[in-house]
């Protein structure tokens, strides 16, 4: 199978297998989430109430079946000089912006069925993100992680991070550490003669 370039401006999607890996991921929720209480309740149930449960079940089933490809082919990512943006959705499209001097790491995740079908997942975070265990952005359906992994990084150190609003732009030197250090005190102090 052919590696996807990561070419600016121009869009990508997951591979192919990601689709599988959705796949699998729904028969392995059934067998083990679904099979264990759905069988027992068709088998000892009267046969309407056993036709109540097993089919709006199916139903179900049958719907996130007809949605993984949909869904699939609604993933689009696409990296910028300034940014990486993702949209995805069927029927409700959700677009995010990541600006390169918001990210703070990029991360590659592989599970065990991921690791199976040949794919990774990269994970973005930035700044208002890095405390929390979710990531900003997830790009999924990915072969070859590590060279988008460094395509990133190399924008995000060209880049640099974006300071914090109000702070100066040149590096602090101590004496205007102190001189801050100072007028803080003599705020504070003034504040607790009140």
């Amino acid at each position: 199978m052919p590696l996807i370039t990561f070419r600016i401006g121009e869009a990508f999607k997951p591979v192919p297998q990601f689709r599988s890996y959705l796949y699998a991921s729904l028969v392995l929720a059934v067998v083990f989430l679904v099979l264990p209480w759905l069988a027992p309740a068709v088998i000892f149930s009267p046969p309407p109430v056993a036709l109540a449960i097993a089919i709006p079940s199916l139903a179900v089933i049958a719907f996130v079946a007809y949605w993984i490809p949909l869904y699939h082919e609604s993933i689009v990512y696409r990296l910028s000089v300034t940014e990486v943006t993702w949209q995805r959705g069927v029927w409700f499209r959700q677009t995010g912006i990541v600006p390169y001097n918001r990210i703070t790491n990029v991360d590659i995740s592989q599970g065990p069925l991921m690791r199976f079908f040949s794919f990774s997942a990269v994970r973005v975070q930035t700044a208002g993100y890095s405390a929390q265990a979710q990531a900003e952005i997830v790009i999924n359906g990915i072969a070859d992680p590590r060279d988008l992994q460094e395509k990133i990084m190399n924008f995000v150190r060209r880049t640099g991070p974006v300071a914090v609003e109000g702070a100066p732009e040149e590096p602090l030197t101590a004496d205007a550490v102190v001189e801050e250090l100072r007028a803080i005190r003599v705020l504070l102090e003034s504040r607790q003669e009140k």
